[in-house]
This record gives structure tokens, C-alpha cells and sequence, in this order.
């Protein structure tokens, strides 16, 4: 658990009825801070995916709440340790909800590597958290991303 302005954010996997709240939450964070470094052909693959059962299928969402209120979301693939969504509301931004989710996967999934694909926007962001880039950046049907991986030290 961590705070916020002294509330409680609690961490938890979501159950599987608030899966649609969380990819409504990514969907407006992807809109308001990824979008603007994209073409459009990128933001309407990446809406794409979030309709797509098939790509959904076998993703476990973790929920950072400020009470009732979903602050952010983390969805890995949990057989392949591989984080596919990372979205933390724009007014919980710079309040360690993103680091706490990472933490609580990390506690998760030990001895493991973590990899991610990421946007142009959360590259500072996730070095910060120790993650360091296994390539260069690359653009796949209109998205952009570099791809990274976190090893235990």
C-alpha cells in the first residue's frame, strides 16, 4: 500500500468485471499522453487491440485504487513476464503509483525477467525503474515503441 495526500492507494490484481474500467482508464491515458507521438494509423491499432479478445485473452490486470477510484492499471502476460499495458491516470502522476504497481509484479514475479514495449512517453520513466533498452526503437502498424527488459540484480 502506499499514500496519497495521506489516502491509502491500495494494489491489487483486478477481478475479472473490472476489466472494462481498466481498459477505459488506458484508453484515456493512451488518448491524453501517448496518442500526441503517434500518426493516426498508430492510435487506431492500439484502440484496436483493446476491442480484440483474442489479444486480451490471457492478460492479468493489476489496479491501483485511491479509494473507489481506479488510478491506474498494469497488464502483463504472465506466462511470458511480459508487461502490455502500464497506465497511471494523468492526476496520479509523480504520486508512486506506477513504481507500487511495478513493485507488487516484481513481488509477483520473482527471479524473472520483465519485458515491455515502450511508447516514446514512458521511456524516462522506465529506465528509472531499471529497466534498459534491448533495442532500438521501432514502428509496427503506426505504433512506436523500444523494446526493454528488467533482470534482477
Amino acid at each position: 500500500m502506499i499514500t496519497k495526500d495521506l489516502k491509502p492507494i491500495m494494489i491489487r490484481p483486478l477481478r475479472e468485471e473490472e476489466t472494462e474500467s481498466a481498459l477505459r482508464l488506458i484508453w484515456k491515458v493512451f488518448n491524453e499522453y501517448e496518442a500526441p507521438d503517434y500518426e493516426p494509423e498508430g492510435t487506431a491499432e492500439f484502440k484496436k487491440t483493446l476491442n480484440d479478445d483474442e489479444y486480451l485473452a490471457g492478460i492479468r490486470y493489476y489496479g491501483a485504487f485511491d479509494q473507489d477510484t481506479l488510478a491506474g492499471v498494469l497488464g502483463i502476460r504472465e506466462q511470458k513476464a511480459h508487461i502490455c499495458f502500464f497506465f497511471v491516470d494523468g492526476a496520479y502522476h509523480r504520486k508512486g503509483i506506477g513504481t507500487g504497481l511495478f513493485a507488487k509484479i516484481c513481488e509477483d514475479h520473482t527471479n524473472r525477467t520483465i519485458t515491455l514495449n515502450s511508447s516514446p512517453y514512458g521511456l524516462p520513466f522506465y529506465k528509472a525503474l531499471g529497466f534498459i533498452p534491448t533495442g532500438h526503437e521501432q514502428t509496427v502498424n503506426g505504433i512506436r515503441f523500444t523494446p526493454m527488459e528488467f533482470t534482477r540484480k
